[in-house]
């Protein structure tokens, strides 16, 4: 089924309602404390040993203080800490500057320490805010630092032709009335959310997926494998339990798509949280649809029937997980990086364990998906901090220097250590990626290149990919190999990227463009209540305790309680650039 929408992805932030409710106390400590005048790109220049170059070190030690976003599984070597790593050091040999961290969190919790930090005015001297409403609070509030010059001069020519290879999306969405206020993370357009299935368990069971090949499977090969994998217990537990989804349901963000049901979404042509463009040009809410309705019949039905886990709605993440690791479930939706730091997790308890990766296709046999928005994360430095440059230059050294370097292994022996043995990339002092728009495709191109002969290692574009092909080498040799850092890279590049690369070279996917993206005025009052009822509702529909024509109580109420005055809004804003 070919879908009507033509969208534009819109990403909320969760915390509108607390940044919202901080504002005032932002104001009230902007006004009181003031903030001391950054120095110019050219002052920051006197105090490095090479003034103005993009790899100078200071003259003198520098401290930097950090938000981190952590990782649950950053598998960092003993005695090793996100402040103090092999990353952290090579900041501090390369460029003279100590970091120490702030705070350190994950998920809901860094969100909270980000809104903690704002409101008391105690930022750290850099931090990710991860969307375009905490930037610009930021920048309304004159908390943090206009990068613009300091780009022009710092920036790698390799790191500028990296974001304009997203035609100037990129940068321009760090860019408020003119001014580069922070380091945008890079997003590619990755893919549908994938369906990871244990395929020693297919194996043992004798169950044939895909018979056709293509790496798309339907809703009716999933939803029968879940069950004979519920009925056969192929884990061996006693307790097998049907296909886990965590309780926000749906993202708009791939990269943080893991256990959500985007990839039943897509089936049906519906994209929940997404801005559309609808059949009259209106604007439409992916949510409120019909077809997001449809979608919740059938995780209704799958609830139901046992196919989803029972608890669903009350797991955290990480309960979710070790689902997978105990053996318990052997069905995943995730993005293609999943195998790196969530199904690793199952290779470390059981030798044995395989996955394949397939994507959904609707009834027409087609593969759904929405443009990502090119950047929804950014690097902000707080105002007044003393060296804002050393942003740009930290951007340089892992996402320029570190990864272009054809002979890691000399020059920084730590960190190429750290990507052999498959340490995480959250611990970097920046948890972003950012990467040219063509560079998943690209390094997989070279992966597969690099593992047949095609071409040598010192013709591989990125230290990344030539640790992969390596990991990937020693996967193939043995398949029943102990590294599972060997295992989750062939996982995640041959089978995950590869078939990405195998369904965009046979023009599989359908393409959705979002239609909007950004905050209007009145969602800082509503959008944090809207968001709770929508997930509120959904849960209530998937697990029962509502049917499915509750959906349409759910629209007639987002509509009533702030719904309508969005989308107009919307409208407004587009019809006023027109």
């Amino acid at each position: 089924m070919r879908t009507k929408w033509s969208m534009k992805i819109t990403p909320l932030t969760k915390r509108l309602a607390v940044l919202s409710m901080s504002a005032l106390m932002v104001a009230f400590l902007a006004a009181c404390g003031g903030s001391t005048n950054p120095p110019t790109a050219e002052e920051a220049g006197k105090y490095e040993v090479t003034p103005g170059d993009p790899f100078s070190a200071y003259k003198d030690e520098i401290t930097v203080t950090m938000g981190r976003v952590t990782t649950a599984n950053p598998k960092l070597p003993a005695g090793d800490t996100y402040e103090n790593n092999a990353y952290t050091r090579l900041v501090k040999d390369t460029f003279n500057a100590q970091i120490t961290d702030q705070f350190e969190a994950n998920g809901e919790d860094y969100s909270r320490q980000v809104s903690l930090a704002i409101a008391s005015g105690e930022l750290p001297d850099m931090m990710r805010v991860d969307s375009k409403d905490e930037l610009k609070e930021l920048v309304d509030n004159d908390l943090i630092e206009d990068l613009t010059a300091i780009y022009d001069q710092y920036a790698t020519d390799n790191i500028k032709q990296m974001y304009d290879s997203y035609d100037g999306r990129a940068l321009d969405n760090a860019t408020i009335d003119g001014r580069l206020m922070g380091l945008p993370a890079t997003s590619l357009d990755s893919a549908p959310t994938m369906v990871w299935v244990r395929q020693d368990w297919l194996d043992l069971l004798g169950i044939q997926l895909d018979a056709d090949g293509d790496g798309a499977i339907s809703l009716g090969e999933v939803e029968k494998t879940a069950q004979e994998f519920l009925k056969r217990d192929p884990g061996q537990t006693g307790n097998p339990v049907g296909i886990p989804f965590v309780n926000t349901l749906n993202t708009t963000d791939y990269n943080a798509s893991a256990y959500t049901m985007l990839g039943v979404a897509s089936t049906e042509g519906a994209f929940p949280q997404y801005w559309m463009n609808g059949e009259d040009g209106k604007i439409v809410y992916g949510s409120t649809t019909e077809e997001t309705k449809q979608m919740l019949g059938i995780m209704a039905d799958w609830y139901k029937n046992g196919i989803i886990d029972p608890q669903f709605g009350t797991r955290t993440f990480d309960d979710i997980t070790a689902l997978y690791a105990n053996g318990q479930s052997g069905i995943a939706f995730g993005p293609w990086h999943i195998p790196d730091w969530g199904l690793i997790s199952v290779k470390q308890m059981d030798k044995d364990a395989k996955f394949s990766a397939y994507t959904l296709e609707d009834e027409d046999g087609n593969v759904n998906v929405a443009h990502a928005n090119p950047s929804n994360q950014f690097i902000v430095v707080r105002k007044g901090y003393e060296h804002p440059e050393l942003a740009v230059k930290i951007l340089n050294l892992f996402y320029d220097k570190l990864a272009n370097d054809k002979d890691v292994a000399t020059t920084m022996p730590e960190a190429a250590k750290y990507q052999e043995t498959g340490v995480d990339g959250s611990t970097r002092p920046f948890n972003i990626e950012v990467n040219s728009a063509t560079s998943l495709l690209d390094d997989y191109s070279d992966v597969v290149r690099g593992i047949k002969g095609e071409i040598g290692l010192d013709e591989v574009r990125t230290t990344e990919s030539k640790n992969n092909i390596g990991s990937i080498k020693t996967y193939l040799s043995d398949m029943d190999t102990d590294d599972v850092t060997a295992w989750s890279k062939y996982h995640s590049r041959i089978n995950g990227v590869g078939l990405i690369d195998k369904l965009t070279q046979e023009n599989k996917f359908v393409w959705m463009t979002p239609a909007y993206s950004g905050t209007t005025p009145s969602m800082k009052q509503t959008w944090a209540n809207l968001t709770k009822l929508e997930q509120e509702s959904f849960i209530k529909i998937v697990t029962g305790s509502e049917p499915l024509d509750y959906f349409d109580t759910f629209v007639s109420n987002w509509k009533k309680q702030g719904g309508d005055q969005v989308i107009q809004e919307i409208e407004d804003e587009i019809a006023a650039k027109q």
